[in-house]
């Protein structure tokens, strides 16, 4: 693969397959919220599914929003990080390192609600198709590039709890706006 991209080119295609992946997300879940609230009623503690339905109970522009405080997150992060490549003043490669973490193990959570629920879900197909390729070729040529280490994946994942307030945030946000 990096015959073809090299570790820059591979950093600054993070926005893109974050957007790809929320415009999946943001054209499905409204109208799944909806249709699906019931089987997550079915399957998920009263108390639970509460919280899940009112944070996802928004329109599809609402969600836009939230998306797009999202996406200031990964541009920043992408941008810093393509400072670090470059030896500029702005670089940091920790903050690309914890956002992108967040972008992998998210996946997973995408993947879980699938199998659990037994459906198809609002993010699963670009998870499987987009993310979990797009990350582990990344993080592949951030380590064989010396970019990033070992310790630096082990250091970042504690800081990616910071993503929950940013997204409770950025939902009511979202809600507030529109």
């Amino acid at each position: 693969m990096e015959q073809w991209l090299d570790v820059e080119t591979l950093i600054w295609l993070f926005p893109i397959m974050f957007v790809l992946h929320d415009f999946e997300e943001i054209i499905m879940i409204e109208k799944w919220i909806k249709r699906n609230s019931s089987v997550i009623y079915e399957k998920v503690p009263r108390k639970v599914a509460d919280r899940v339905i009112k944070q996802f109970s928004m329109s599809t522009a609402q969600f836009s929003v939230a998306v797009l405080v999202i996406f200031v997150f990964v541009s920043s992060s992408t941008y810093m990080a393509s400072q670090y490549i470059s030896h500029a003043p702005l670089g940091n490669i920790n903050f690309f390192t914890v956002v992108l973490l967040i972008f992998f193990l998210h996946a997973f959570t995408h993947i879980g609600q699938s199998i659990f629920l037994r459906s198809i879900t609002p993010g699963v197909i670009t998870s499987i198709v987009i993310i979990l390729p797009y990350s582990t070729i990344l993080f592949n040529s951030l380590i064989k590039n010396q970019v990033i280490t070992w310790y630096t994946i082990y250091v970042s994942l504690p800081f990616i709890l910071l993503i929950f307030p940013i997204v409770f945030f950025a939902h009511w946000l979202g809600k507030k706006v529109i």
